[in-house]
């Protein structure tokens, strides 16, 4: 389960699993137990910003500051992320 940085943001871990790298680029937010289940999901389009697949069960303010987070390092993100995926941004083809 890669993440994308060992500390939290916002209390979460932002990860990827690897049975998801067949979609777009996306962050997982979740707990210590980095599990889906709860989790929240945010789709990343190439100018950095998302798009909230899933809240979970973050706040409406946990989710901004993690947006704005991502926004500010989408692209040392993306490095990661193109490490074990094949598929770009979101909304791209």
């Amino acid at each position: 389960m890669p993440k994308y940085y060992e500390y939290k943001v916002c209390g979460y871990y932002l990860y990827f699993t690897s049975h998801c790298v067949i979609e777009a680029m996306h962050v997982h937010a979740s707990d210590r137990r980095l599990t889906e289940a709860g989790s929240g999901k945010f789709f990343v389009k190439r100018n950095g910003e998302t798009t909230v697949e899933s809240s979970g069960q973050l706040s409406e303010r946990e989710i901004r500051i993690i947006r704005d987070f991502i926004k500010d390092n989408y692209k040392e993100m993306y490095m990661k992320w193109a490490e074990k995926s094949d598929n770009g941004y979101y909304g791209e083809e």
